[in-house]
């Protein structure tokens, strides 16, 4: 009679999680679960992944050398629901040879949709319309009242030309903007499909009439949006971020959205999240705040979930060079 293999233990960071994706897990692994719709605490985390051989986690959950220590040597993969990976520490992951995956791709068009679903919402004065309307404010029509700038005939200039970035490109192009700069390191293929023009950074801010943040939060990148940044761009420029928060000097766009330096910003993105809501962003007309929803359809969502668990099944099983997506350390 032979000994049945130990099912592999996988903690999993949050109760909420899509049932596809903890279904496929709990088949072959035993579960170690937080079952709350809130972000794990510290403490918790430390405790829970002692002795377990794969994490899936959020954007929400810091995993750095403390963690990995508590968590053992016998940890094979991480993996996090989210493109992003700026809550997990890299080094000291690699380091101790642990496999790390992700899910970029999936969540691609969802993101670009909310990237101009927050554009049009912006810059046609969407929100504070129907706040108007339900405040009684909307007494007769007006020539001027709620008047906002058309994206027909307008200069879009989008930060960082990545996936997400092309397609939010792609998805202007109907809407007859004049002309779409973006900015990246290298010249970018994909932009021919909507006649994109690579520029400068100082260009593009000086020159659009909307800025669309989708570039990647890096050392390089955090606090990049600052005063001078903001000084740079017309009066009549609409700021919209779908990338994250830290890339944005905070005070230096709530500054520059008090002295109209700017006409507006919509973020779907910002810090801390969730933002308090005595914050001085929530106080400004000309701002539009959602609650990271980039990725929050249903679709998706249960897709993200899925690619990570089978990035984690690859590991377990062995076979990591099946990973649906894992990071190249």
């Amino acid at each position: 009679m032979t000994n049945k293999m130990p099912r592999s233990k996988v903690l999993i960071t949050r109760g909420d999680i899509p049932s596809a994706g903890l279904s496929l897990l709990q088949e072959q692994c035993d579960l170690i679960v937080w079952n709350e719709t809130t972000p794990i605490p510290r403490s918790e985390l430390l405790s829970k992944i002692v002795d377990v051989d794969g994490v899936f986690c959020l954007l929400t959950d810091k995993i750095d050398e403390e963690i990995l220590s508590a968590a053992g040597s016998q940890l094979k993969v991480i993996a996090t629901m989210s493109v992003g990976l700026d809550h997990l520490d890299l080094n000291a992951i690699k380091s101790r040879n642990i496999h790390v995956g992700y899910t970029p791709d999936i969540l691609t068009d969802a993101t670009s949709e909310l990237a101009v679903a927050l554009l049009l919402s912006t810059s046609r004065r969407i929100i504070e319309a129907e706040h108007a309307l339900r405040a009684g404010k909307w007494t007769s029509w007006s020539p001027l009242w709620m008047c906002g700038p058309g994206l027909a005939g307008s200069t879009v200039g989008i930060v960082g030309l990545g996936r997400i970035g092309t397609r939010v490109a792609e998805y202007l192009k109907p809407f007859r903007v004049e002309k779409i700069l973006y900015t990246s390191r290298n010249e970018k293929a994909a932009a021919k499909t909507f006649n994109g023009i690579r520029v400068s950074l100082n260009d593009l801010l000086s020159q659009s009439d909307f800025i669309i943040v989708t570039i990647a939060m890096t050392p390089e990148t955090r606090g990049m949006f600052d005063r001078d940044a903001f000084k740079k761009m017309k009066k009549n420029a609409i700021f919209i971020n779908v990338s994250r928060g830290e890339i944005v000097d905070q005070f230096a766009l709530i500054e520059a959205l008090k002295s109209k330096s700017i006409r507006a910003a919509g973020l779907d993105v910002m810090t801390p999240e969730p933002i308090p809501l005595d914050h001085e962003l929530l106080k400004l007309d000309n701002c539009v705040l959602l609650p990271h929803i980039g990725s929050a359809s249903t679709e998706v969502r249960e897709k993200m979930a899925i690619m990570t668990a089978n990035n984690i099944l690859a590991v377990i099983n062995g076979k990591p060079e099946s990973m649906p997506a894992s990071l190249n350390l």
